[in-house]
């Protein structure tokens, strides 16, 4: 397994490959807007990003900052070796189900304690993600739902061929 070259970061850019192992924790407050059957089911100022090595920044979006019945409790945890054990999310808005479209960390780990009942959302989930205006773009692979804007450079992880990155 080789490591990928990383793109050289331009003025105002951050590389997916500075970012640490394990992951930092880091509050920015850029707005944030997720939208879902043409409703805005959040807007934020008060997200939480974890930036970890080769992944677009995971956005964390207080739970108050939903519209009151955007979020239901959907089936099924998943396993995060850093943050603990995931639970997932539908999201709705509008006429529509984004079915796990979102998760939370409703108990994690010590270290990243600040993300309690925070949500994450998968990008490609809904009809649109932004950040102060710029439309985010998914992050390959469907797995991870890390949020690809113009401030950060990879090459990102989920894409074919980088399974093992």
């Amino acid at each position: 397994m080789r490591r990928p070259v990383p793109l050289p970061a331009g003025p105002g850019q951050r590389s997916v490959w500075d970012f640490p192992r394990p992951p930092a924790l880091v509050a920015d407050p850029r707005e944030v807007v997720v939208v879902l059957g043409g409703v805005e089911v959040c807007r934020t100022t008060g997200a939480l990003t974890v930036l970890e090595t080769s992944h677009p920044p995971g956005w964390y979006l207080p739970p108050q900052d939903w519209l009151p019945g955007a979020l239901r409790p959907a089936a099924g945890t998943s396993y995060c070796e850093w943050k603990g054990v995931a639970s997932y999310l539908d999201v709705v808005g509008g006429d529509r189900v984004a079915a796990r479209a979102a998760w939370t960390y409703p108990t994690p780990v010590p270290a990243y304690a600040a993300l309690r009942d925070h949500v994450a959302v998968y990008p490609a989930a809904v009809d649109r993600c932004t950040v102060d205006g710029e439309e985010v773009r998914p992050q390959e692979g469907g797995f991870y739902g890390g949020w690809v804007t113009s401030d950060v450079v990879g090459p990102f992880k989920g894409g074919p061929g980088s399974t093992w990155w």
